[in-house]
């Protein structure tokens, strides 16, 4: 049963994927300001929300780490395999974040990149996590997992700083389409490829997240089991 409510997801999660391709990339009209090359919000927006809510687990589970590690060590375990599997998640999509934006502003600013407050607190968000990354593969040590948690908090303080960056300070950036100043948002006849599209990445990036929380947990009993194998011998 649980294989099958597993497969159930993954299907759905492929069916959403392609549907809320089809309504971004032919049934959304096209902008009358930017033309086609608007459709990248689609997925460049998508992708920062989906970052945002893995680095926000990585945050929580790196705190959960710290405050059980002398008292529920089983806990703890757990809280840090979901802080790596987090932080790995959003890299990736805060990866793709970086990648999209530069493309789009090429398009509607004619730069590639501009050191605004936007720009360079998402850049300054996915570097803290790809060494909260490189720190958990190349370090050793028995202090490695309570490092990466205090940095996995650091990192995590930067998100509402990146989120609100665009409304504290004047950016290159746009506005915030949702929630921003009178007369924001998007028109009506964009909102459901952009509904699909959210949904489409978020049931993605929690299928990426359930497996690699579940290969870090095994990778956890196997290093459990080896060392209690070379305590025995």
């Amino acid at each position: 049963m649980k294989r099958f409510a597993i497969a159930l997801y993954v299907v759905a999660t492929v069916a959403l994927l392609a549907w809320a391709y089809y309504e971004a990339i032919y049934v959304a009209p096209t902008d009358a300001m930017q033309g086609e090359i608007f459709r990248i919000i689609f997925y460049h927006v998508p992708s920062a929300a989906v970052a945002f809510v893995c680095f926000g687990i990585s945050l929580f589970a790196s705190i959960g780490f710290l405050s059980w590690r002398h008292s529920r060590p089983v806990w703890a375990q757990a809280a840090d395999a979901w802080a790596l599997s987090g932080a790995e998640v959003g890299v990736v999509f805060c990866t793709v974040v970086l990648l999209t934006g530069p493309i789009w502003g090429r398009r509607a600013w004619g730069i590639w990149w501009t050191w605004d407050a936007r720009l360079t607190t998402t850049l300054t968000l996915w570097l803290i996590y790809v060494s909260y990354l490189l720190l958990r593969r190349f370090a050793a040590g028995p202090q490695v997992q309570t490092i990466a948690a205090v940095l996995g908090i650091f990192g995590g303080i930067d998100v509402p700083i990146v989120y609100m960056s665009n409304r504290w300070w004047r950016t290159q950036h746009p506005a915030p389409v949702f929630g921003g100043a009178p007369g924001s948002g998007m028109d009506k006849s964009m909102l459901p490829a952009f509904g699909w599209n959210m949904l489409a990445w978020f049931a993605w990036g929690i299928l990426i997240l359930a497996v690699r929380y579940r290969l870090e947990r095994q990778h956890q009993a196997i290093e459990g089991a080896e060392a209690e194998a070379a305590l025995q011998a």
